[in-house]
């Protein structure tokens, strides 16, 4: 949210049918608004504008608050802020990602519950996948096994098996059994381990795609993990 003249704001969204989409909410920056205009909140909106080019408009009524009830919790409140920084990153304007909307929502929803650590690992994939980026990890590059998964080729993102791997092993990057086997057991170790996965090629691909950094918010969630 970034203040507007003396009581308006700018707020950034993530709309299914339009993407990222920016506006001006009237009386935003009050205190009354404050608790509506949270990161990871959930929004009924209505944008008008004159132009479809203009920055226009919003009216707002909150459906659901989220980072409110994960104060509590350090992990899965960076989670959340780290999920709005890389959507506001790595996604253009007014370009809809309905799978992805539809995938962010989903893991916003089980922030703090069980099985959420593996599912922000899955959003990350999902999000390098619907810019473009998307790894396979279905099936060896090599050998076409489908399973005994367990390395992913820096240059191309695609696994590879043990044996396929063979004297190049140790040029490939470990991929966490936790990710390839829903029934692996998921901590705080196994996250780490997804993230530097997802984090390399966010790193290599997507950030080098943008020409600038990642948000610090992902390195911030990154060290709680330590």
């Amino acid at each position: 949210m970034q203040r507007h003249g003396e009581s308006a704001a700018i707020i950034e969204v993530f709309s299914g049918l339009h993407g990222r989409h920016a506006g001006v909410v009237r009386g935003g920056a009050s205190r009354r608004m404050a608790a509506t205009l949270q990161p990871g909140a959930q929004l009924d909106l209505t944008w008008r504008a004159r132009l479809e080019d203009q920055l226009g408009s919003f009216t707002v009524e909150l459906i659901r608050a989220r980072a409110g009830i994960l104060l509590g919790d350090r992990l899965a409140l960076g989670a959340l802020t780290t999920i709005c920084a890389l959507c506001r990153y790595a996604l253009p304007e007014r370009m809809a990602y309905p799978g992805l909307y539809g995938d962010t929502v989903a893991v916003l929803d089980t922030l703090g519950q069980p099985g959420w650590l593996r599912s922000y690992a899955l959003w990350e994939l999902g999000l390098l996948e619907a810019t473009g980026f998307g790894l396979d990890l279905q099936q060896c590059a090599v050998t076409g096994a489908r399973s005994g998964l367990a390395y992913v080729s820096p240059r191309t993102g695609r696994a590879v098996t043990a044996t396929g791997a063979g004297t190049y092993a140790d040029r490939l990057l470990p991929l966490p059994a936790a990710l390839s086997d829903s029934h692996a057991r998921f901590d705080a170790h196994a996250l780490t381990q997804a993230l530097q996965l997802s984090g390399y090629f966010l790193h290599h691909w997507l950030a080098e795609a943008q020409g600038r950094p990642l948000p610090e918010a992902r390195a911030r969630f990154l060290a709680l993990l330590d």
